[in-house]
């Protein structure tokens, strides 16, 4: 099956027939990553994936459910939770040999997921993933991937994640004005974080990236120690603030989080923030009805 996009492109839908194995295709990323030439105006693949009669892993859920903090046994999905099950097809897309962005060093600095009403665990999805566009970035290029989860044939949850590969740029990009800086949000809650965190949301979400799983492999890509899940902060973030059944929420990743190490999770009204005891800024957030 092929659709326009909006660019005038066509876009063709491959079927998958289960959810890809992660670990090959973190290996294929890697060893194609050399020969990646990023640049806003490349090629990139056409290709929705889709992932028919999705069911969630009761088990994985439950894991999912008591790293991020969230309540443990309800029938509706944490709001994050569809990124988990995504994943491994974005990953399939960002792999690819077409794909002209570099798996390794390739950063996730912002997400947007919007959920129109309460999904149930229990309920079957058809899943869906494209790369939408790459656009300019000051630092680099940036790739925009779209996530849908559809029941009956409408989307009920969706997101756009948008990854950067730094590189130098040419000319004035996306991300040139400078950034406004706020006061701090009021502190609600300080978290000690362990150096086993990032290894327990690996087993949960299938995310085995090694920047998350042990000091040394952390070191092997410029880390002095293991880093947490970006998607981990955003979770426990919204496991703690709330959400509505429809609902909002858009977070950016501004620096890593050291494991072991410890944050303080602020809010105000609809947003959130993750700083650390230097003031530094890890996670900024808003979450709002839809």
């Amino acid at each position: 099956m092929t659709e326009r996009t909006g660019t005038g492109a066509t876009r063709t839908t491959t079927t998958l027939t289960g959810s890809p194995a992660l670990a090959p295709l973190l290996a294929r990323g890697a060893l194609l990553s050399p020969f990646k030439r990023p640049r806003p105006d490349a090629g990139f693949p056409r290709t929705r994936l889709l992932l028919p009669g999705l069911r969630v892993d009761a088990a994985r859920l439950a894991a999912y459910e008591r790293v991020c903090g969230f309540p443990a046994g309800a029938d509706t999905l944490p709001v994050t939770h569809p990124h988990v099950l995504g994943f491994p097809a974005a990953m399939r897309l960002m792999s690819a040999r077409g794909f002209p962005l570099p798996l390794l060093g390739l950063v996730h600095t912002s997400i947007d997921i919007t959920r129109r009403a309460a999904m149930s665990a229990s309920a079957e999805y058809d899943l869906a993933v494209y790369v939408d566009r790459l656009v300019p970035h000051r630092r680099g290029t940036e790739a925009a991937v779209v996530t849908e989860m559809r029941t009956g044939g409408d989307v009920v949850w969706e997101s756009r994640s948008t990854y950067l590969a730094r590189h130098r740029p040419d000319g004035r990009a996306d991300g040139d004005a400078p950034r406004l800086e706020r006061a701090p949000l009021p502190a609600r809650a300080e978290w000690r974080l362990d150096g086993g965190l990032g290894r327990r949301y690996a087993a949960a979400s299938g995310d085995r990236n090694p920047i998350h799983l042990h000091p040394l492999t952390a070191r092997l890509f410029g880390f002095p120690r293991a880093i947490a899940h970006g998607m981990w902060t955003v979770a426990r973030c919204l496991a703690e603030h709330g959400t509505p059944e429809a609902v909002t929420v858009r977070a950016e990743f501004r620096a890593p989080v050291l494991l072991p190490g410890a944050v303080t999770y602020g809010a105000d009204g609809g947003l959130f923030e993750l700083r650390d005891a230097r003031e530094r800024v890890h996670l900024t957030g808003s979450v709002y009805p839809a």
